[in-house]
């Protein structure tokens, strides 16, 4: 007797006595979460990969398909899911096309049993979970044998760092010289644990990671497909936390999009909950705290973040990435651009203006020891305070640039001049009441030089040579100074953009010295006693090297003097004669002695 219609009775009866709702249950079953939901499902969803997507569509197009595939990246940038679409292009056929094809519109025959992993002649493995040499002979044995159904039997072999080194061996042969129905796919994490023998077999793509504004955007789409309502402030959060990986930032929305009732917003302060992050303005409030040395609201200021659920050491993070947005904003000027909101912005230029390179290379010093000793930590609040209070004591320190003059100024017995007061809008000035230097007593205390919330000048009161007006100037006082390994660095490898005193732009030629521009900024600064900002911008158009300009002048002068009547006699009489050197004219009489010279009785000789 068939009882199931009497079983689904009572289920349902159980299920309505314990108050529940079958609907939501059914939904709750059929959800999906978003990461698995926005998959890419052609090479055209992918989003931040163009250049990988540009080169496999002109390879398919040209016909010159790899018989083997290394993608690398980070978690959850889209490895398995490419490996999958590449299987999709080499086995997509439809009534019209017959040939592998980048574009799958429409969807193939073979292409929905490839996407949910049930095609016969593909397939998947997990080389974390089958890591011995049995396994991959037993892998390889089906390669000799015809795809079933499908153009190209495809390996997709995920994690491949995690094979051993006997699996990679027995890899080789077969990868070398694979039968021309098979086609290979690995992904990897962990390029570097993969042995050079097996990368040189395959073509590799490095998928990068997303960048913030992009992943934004993609998740603002997600939104609005969802009927979801998230701030945009809280995506950016929600980006940034993912750290370019698509999937991590559609899991993290996942879960935001349940931090607010239905119909209301979901704003930063929700999301900020959800991830534990310290307010990233607050961290700013914290950072400036600490670099005008006012230790109690610093400590104050750390421990109601930490009241409010952040962790110590992501606000060590926080403060670790404003150091070296600021350090870029001091080298690039005007020229640097900031991931944040406008408002943010703004105040990170401000700061950028009162700091100097010198104190904020002291304080990203400061801040990676502290993170470092918070990690390890028994209480990583009290690492992390204690970091911050040494910030706020390396405030009252001079700065390096202040320290290098006062030793110049005991080096050659005059005292240095006291730092100058800072300057700025009324905002700074009120965040930097105390950066002022300290005054000398009647005691003979010596003056304490507080941080210095500006640019400063190196004036130690010696004789120092003006400042160069031209990239041509900048090279001869250079020369002048015996630095003649940087001077034909710049002569040879600068291409000059813009130059005015205080500020040099050039577009460095390949394979230039990757530090040329911190070099040449030490050197003018320390010859000219001002600071110097030196950018190189690979992306520019610069004019010729110094050098290059120096080589036509020479052959123009050397054409020039061969053309001479002197020279064409010279070789008229003497052909196989060369030109070795050009020299200036010099006085008959002078130049065999170097000067005239006098007898005794004062007349000339």
């Amino acid at each position: 007797m068939d009882d199931s219609p009497e079983t689904e009775s009572v289920r349902d009866d159980a299920t309505l006595d314990m108050g529940l709702d079958p609907a939501p249950q059914q939904a709750a079953r059929d959800y999906q979460v978003l990461a698995r939901k926005y998959r890419p499902a052609s090479f055209e969803d992918m989003i931040g990969q163009d250049a990988m997507v540009r080169t496999l569509r002109n390879a398919f197009g040209a016909g010159r398909i790899a018989h083997a595939y290394m993608l690398t990246g980070v978690r959850g940038i889209g490895k398995t899911t490419t490996a999958r679409l590449l299987a999709r292009a080499l086995n997509y056929e439809t009534d019209e096309v017959h040939e592998p094809q980048i574009d799958l519109h429409p969807p193939g025959r073979h292409c929905e049993a490839i996407m949910t992993s049930r095609h016969p002649d593909v397939i998947e493995m997990d080389a974390a979970s089958h890591t011995g040499v049995d396994e991959m002979r037993e892998l390889l044995d089906g390669v000799r044998y015809a795809p079933v159904q499908a153009r190209y039997k495809v390996y997709i072999v995920d994690e491949v760092h995690m094979l051993s080194g006997h699996s990679f061996n027995a890899l080789l042969k077969t990868l070398e010289e694979p039968p021309p129905h098979v086609k290979f796919v690995f992904a990897t994490t962990e390029i570097r644990k993969v042995p050079v023998t097996v990368l040189s077999r395959c073509q590799r793509f490095d998928l990068k990671r997303v960048d913030s504004p992009t992943l934004v955007a993609h998740l603002q789409g997600v939104c609005g497909k969802e009927n979801a309502n998230v701030g945009e402030d809280g995506l950016r959060l929600i980006a940034r936390a993912a750290e370019g990986s698509v999937r991590d930032a559609l899991s993290l929305l996942d879960q935001a999009i349940v931090q607010a009732d239905e119909g209301q917003e979901v704003d930063a302060a929700a999301v900020r909950d959800m991830l534990g992050l310290a307010d990233r303005a607050r961290v700013l409030d914290l950072f400036e705290a600490a670099a005008r040395g006012d230790a109690a609201a610093a400590s104050k200021e750390i421990h109601e973040q930490y009241s409010y659920g952040a962790d110590p050491l992501t606000i060590l993070r926080d403060m670790l990435d404003y150091s070296h947005e600021l350090s870029r904003a001091a080298a690039l000027g005007d020229e640097a651009d900031f991931d944040a909101a406008p408002d943010h912005a703004a105040r990170l230029k401000d700061l950028a203006g009162k700091l100097s390179q010198g104190q904020l290379s002291r304080i990203w010093q400061v801040l990676l020891k502290g993170h470092e000793e918070a990690r390890i930590a028994p209480d990583p609040l009290a690492a992390a305070e204690m970091t911050i209070l040494r910030l706020a004591v390396a405030a009252g320190l001079p700065s390096p640039e202040e320290a290098a003059r006062r030793l110049a100024g005991e080096a050659s017995g005059a005292s240095a001049p006291p730092p100058p007061p800072p300057s700025g809008s009324g905002g700074a000035e009120a965040r930097g009441s105390e950066t002022r230097s300290g005054q000398t007593s009647g005691g003979g205390d010596q003056p304490v030089a507080r941080l210095q919330m500006q640019p400063e000048e190196v004036d130690d009161g010696n004789d120092l040579p003006p400042a160069p007006n031209t990239l041509a100037e900048a090279v001869e006082l250079i020369g002048e100074a015996r630095d003649l390994h940087l001077k034909f660095d710049i002569e040879r490898c600068a291409k000059p953009i813009s130059f005015q005193p205080g500020k040099v732009v050039f577009q460095p030629i390949e394979g230039a010295p990757y530090d040329l521009a911190q070099r040449m900024s030490r050197k003018l600064q320390e010859l000219t006693g001002r600071a110097w900002v030196v950018v190189a911008d690979k992306d520019a158009e610069g004019g010729d090297t110094l050098g290059e300009i120096r080589k036509r002048r020479e052959k123009a002068e050397r054409d020039a003097a061969l053309a001479s009547p002197a020279a064409q006699t010279l070789l008229g009489a003497f052909p196989d004669a060369r030109l070795v050197a050009i020299r200036p004219r010099t006085n008959v009489l002078t130049a065999p002695f170097g000067e005239n010279r006098e007898n005794k009785d004062g007349e000339d000789r």
